[in-house]
């Protein structure tokens, strides 16, 4: 028997790059996913691809800044299927600009989608795992959120933020057995930024994955709080 067999997960970004990966691993071992993302064009494409696997996925087009789309998004994942066992927070972007040269814009963009993205989607699915007494709400950070450097001002900022909120979520809500995982990759090979190295030296979007199944399939006595995932040799 696979381990997530049974489960029910959200991934938001969902249709490409980390968020795809993601998806496509907890299905791979047993889970039905739901993928959430803006386009319902590449989640369309996202969704076919891992149905002709033989692997259980839709796709819920929803922005994650809207408290009406994410409710509509939980509602109906919960409607089908009864619960939400995974929730992974991924969606996220990223503008890398001394702050002299970062707008307004910009700046509020990224608390947008990096913070109330994963703030809506976590309070949202919340009341139905403490129900269920369990669940697993993983957050895909950044080593950005541990890491200063130039260009990065607002970035990290809201990975920072991410890390703190994290943690207090997961001391408030461990008596109701829901398990709290941030994540924090260094560089990938994603289209994400211009900044990201590449090659196959680079961790890959599959290598985030992993690291998310092998935190919500631990044994349920364990909680691995935060993991670091960097590539080995970026060189």
């Amino acid at each position: 028997m696979k381990p997530l067999n049974g489960n029910v997960a959200i991934v938001t970004g969902g249709s490409k790059g980390i968020g795809r990966a993601i998806g496509r691993a907890l299905a791979l071992e047993g889970a039905t996913v739901v993928l959430a993302a803006r386009s319902e064009r590449d989640l369309g494409r996202t969704v076919e691809d891992l149905r002709s696997e033989g692997l259980a996925a839709e796709g819920i087009a929803a922005d994650v800044t809207s408290e009406e789309q994410v409710q509509r998004l939980v509602d109906s994942t919960i409607r089908k299927y009864g619960k939400v066992d995974i929730l992974v927070n991924n969606a996220g972007i990223g503008v890398f600009k001394p702050v002299g040269q970062l707008s307004v814009a910009e700046f509020d963009s990224m608390w947008n989608v990096n913070m109330r993205g994963a703030f809506l989607p976590t309070t949202t699915v919340l009341p139905q795992m403490v129900k269920q007494n369990g669940g697993n709400i993983v957050f895909i950070s950044s080593l950005a959120g541990k890491n200063s450097f130039k260009g990065g001002a607002g970035y990290c900022a809201t990975k920072w933020a991410m890390r703190g909120f994290a943690g207090s979520l997961m001391l408030e809500v461990r008596e109701h057995n829901i398990r709290v995982c941030t994540i924090f990759p260094g560089s990938v090979d994603t289209s994400f930024s211009s900044m990201n190295k590449k090659g196959e030296h680079i961790t890959q979007p599959e290598d985030v994955a992993s690291a998310v199944v092998f935190a919500v399939t631990a044994p349920g006595r364990s909680m691995f709080s935060e993991i670091d995932v960097r590539p080995t040799n970026p060189h």
